[in-house]
């Protein structure tokens, strides 16, 4: 596709599939509060993406954790987001082609981050089978006392902790089957809770899709960050690809941002815009 800048001209303000987008979401985001709210369910277990390992994770969520968002910020500016550079691409694409691109860069972005999370939760998964089914009660106590759990611990399984510590220690001089027991117990509820706490929302990485998609097609035209920065939509994704690598690598502590799923987004839309250029009538 030849298109350098981007003219609107006689386009739909507001195309149908992006529309079901926002909608869906909308809803999404208002059933996940009122639900936590009235009834103490967390639709995040059920729609957001677990790891594959978790008792939480189901195939759907590979889907369905797109559509889900984790406050009212992330779903207004991703939301935001998607109409600016979505409505443009599906009045160029059409609805089909659009909806595909938008689910498989998702698709992608979730695989990308799968294999962080194998990274990085592997070891320490590993590291919990191993003492689960350890019988040494040596190494268990070695675990326990060094503080190898302070990392793992979620604030229920913290407040927790001195009662079992206090158990252990007791069965330790009396029942050492008993003791085993309670390690092997103990360590299951924090293995499982650290599985089930590695997971993914949002429509960022069909977002960061987009956001390629458009200054592929559109390189020149002129954004504009935060409403007053001017910048051409090809240096707009050269910037963004460039951050999201720097914090992924970065791996600030606290940061809670899935920069990889983004970089997914990017490289599955990439790969998808160069195989449609070979047949330019799939554009439309």
């Amino acid at each position: 596709m030849g298109y350098q800048e981007f003219r609107p001209s006689r386009f739909q303000v507001l195309p149908p599939v992006v529309k079901n987008i926002l909608i869906i979401s909308g809803i999404v985001f208002l059933a996940t509060e009122l639900l936590k709210l009235k009834s103490g369910i967390d639709l995040t277990d059920y729609l957001g993406l677990h790891y594959y390992s978790s008792e939480l994770f189901k195939p759907h969520q590979f889907i369905t954790y797109i559509f889900m968002h984790g406050n009212f910020t992330h779903i207004f500016f991703n939301m935001f987001a998607v109409w600016t550079f979505g409505s443009v691409l599906e009045n160029v694409w059409g609805a089909k082609r659009f909806l595909i691109f938008y689910l498989i860069t998702g698709l992608g972005a979730a695989l990308i981050q799968y294999l962080v999370f194998y990274l990085q939760v592997q070891p320490v998964e590993e590291t919990f089978n191993a003492l689960i089914q350890s019988n040494d009660l040596e190494k268990l106590s070695a675990f326990f006392n060094n503080g190898g759990l302070s990392g793992y611990l979620n604030s229920e399984l913290y407040s927790q902790f001195p009662a079992f510590v206090e158990e252990y220690n007791k069965a330790l001089s009396g029942d050492e089957s008993h003791a085993v027991f309670l390690a092997h117990d103990f360590l299951t509820m924090v293995k499982e809770q650290y599985l089930n706490a590695h997971v993914v929302v949002g429509a960022s990485g069909s977002l960061f899709g987009l956001l390629l998609a458009f200054g592929m097609m559109f390189p020149n035209t002129v954004l504009n960050i935060y409403f007053f920065i001017p910048i051409k939509a090809k240096y707009l994704v050269i910037l963004y690809g460039a951050f999201e690598l720097i914090s992924g690598i970065a791996n600030q502590p606290g940061d809670n941002v899935a920069h990889f799923a983004h970089l997914g987004g990017m490289l599955f839309g990439f790969f998808m815009i160069i195989l449609w250029k070979k047949n330019r009538t799939n554009f439309y």
